[in-house]
């Protein structure tokens, strides 16, 4: 790796979304741009459908993505809720666009110089002084930098060598996150679920479905590909069984899509139909694309800690209910670099200035998250939570307050 530098260098820890949309915004104001990602090849298991809210299209653009609602998504222009029975108990006008994960990842791939992305490439630690930081990797080579950002996810190295007893906390359920194609359901499901943003709502349980672009970015009818959040209850000691492959090995920081075992599909998969709306059983049973999240908070009291600065999820982890995980890491991202050109540079106070906006604005995103989520967090605990729980859930608000827009500021 190259020392030598004619601008101020930033590294970026995570190539992910959160990672590709501050390497790009640097990029455009003439930093020189390095970013890191552990993986190599094809990132798996990062996302499928997302919702897109204020502030995602304009992060976008900001970061050299000359894409709208329009192009990124499908049209979504009502909302409705269905029973166990696949009933519709509510329905209510309300435009939104869903678009794809790889969708979003690719097209910011596109706009950043591939020489200024390097994949399989994992950060051991960081060092820094009062003038540089340096990143000194696995495989033994270094740079330094004006700037790291670590933008490197829920299990963010950098997070955890400056905040190492800062731990997720785990309310008690998961997100089975399916996706199919349009063409392989049948023509009543087609019917009833796309063209709506669709909320399930049996008891104890919670499943949220939208039409997404299809695997080449297609949204023409019949290309495109329909996404399920379905959220259940698992106790904490039930969590390794899911993450177990069927050669025996446990994947204790997830289990990639294509691991997943046989039986633990197959038992979801018979679970889905036993306690979601048809529809939804039968979106579940056809999907292509399978896997499981346990559904987890993180709040970072820190963001900044010297010349290093955490964002998006390496930040904070709100549960997805809010649909914010985007638009807070284009928000991140934004808030940084408008800092640093206020402040001309890397200084203490143009960092500190981020951090005291963006830990705010965190920490509300993360109370609304905690608030949408009550519902399921309550499943695990006594019959009197679950109870109360259930008296304060109505269909319609569930429908409109899941994934909606809402003043985090």
């Amino acid at each position: 790796m190259s020392q030598q530098r004619n601008s101020q260098r930033v590294i970026i820890i995570g190539g992910s979304i959160a990672g590709l949309l501050a390497a790009n915004l640097f990029h455009r104001i003439g930093w020189d741009v390095q970013v890191f990602e552990r993986a190599s090849g094809v990132l798996e298991g990062r996302g499928a459908g997302i919702t897109i809210l204020p502030g995602l299209v304009s992060g976008f653009q900001a970061a050299g993505v000359n894409e709208t609602e329009e192009s990124l998504g499908v049209a979504l222009p009502a909302r409705i809720a269905l029973d166990r029975a696949g009933n519709i108990v509510a329905e209510r006008p309300f435009l939104q666009y869903m678009t794809s994960w790889r969708r979003l990842f690719e097209a910011l791939k596109t706009a950043l110089p591939s020489e200024r992305y390097h994949s399989g490439v994992g950060l051991e630690r960081v060092e820094q002084s009062a003038a540089t930081v340096t990143a000194l990797f696995t495989d033994g080579q270094h740079m330094d930098a004006d700037l790291l950002i670590g933008a490197d996810g829920l299990r963010s190295t950098v997070r955890a060598q400056f905040l190492p007893e800062l731990k997720p906390f785990y309310p008690g359920y998961i997100a089975w996150r399916c996706l199919c194609d349009e063409s392989d359901l049948s023509a009543a499901t087609q019917e009833l679920l796309f063209g709506r943003y669709t909320v399930c709502v049996p008891p104890g349980e919670q499943g949220i479905g939208y039409a997404v672009p299809g695997p080449d970015h297609s949204i023409e009818r019949g290309k495109r590909q329909f996404n399920v959040v379905w959220y259940t209850p698992v106790r904490e000691e039930n969590l390794p069984r899911l993450m177990t492959d069927d050669s025996g090995r446990h994947h204790a920081n997830g289990i990639p899509p294509s691991l997943l075992s046989k039986p633990v599909r197959a038992e979801m998969v018979e679970m889905a139909k036993k306690v979601l709306a048809p529809q939804f059983g039968e979106a579940i049973g056809k999907s292509k694309l399978v896997f499981f999240q346990p559904i987890v908070d993180l709040e970072s009291p820190q963001l900044v800690f010297g010349r290093v600065v955490i964002i998006g999820d390496a930040a904070y982890v709100a549960r997805p209910h809010v649909a914010m995980g985007v638009p807070k890491a284009a928000g991140d991202a934004i808030a940084l670099v408008k800092a640093i050109q206020q402040s001309g540079g890397a200084s203490a106070a143009g960092l500190q200035a981020f951090e005291a906006e963006r830990l705010r604005i965190g920490s509300n995103i993360i109370a609304r998250g905690r608030y949408l989520g009550a519902y399921m967090e309550a499943q695990l605990k006594s019959e009197e939570e679950r109870r109360r729980a259930q008296e304060q859930r109505f269909p319609e608000r569930v429908m409109m307050e899941t994934a909606a827009p809402w003043d985090y500021e």
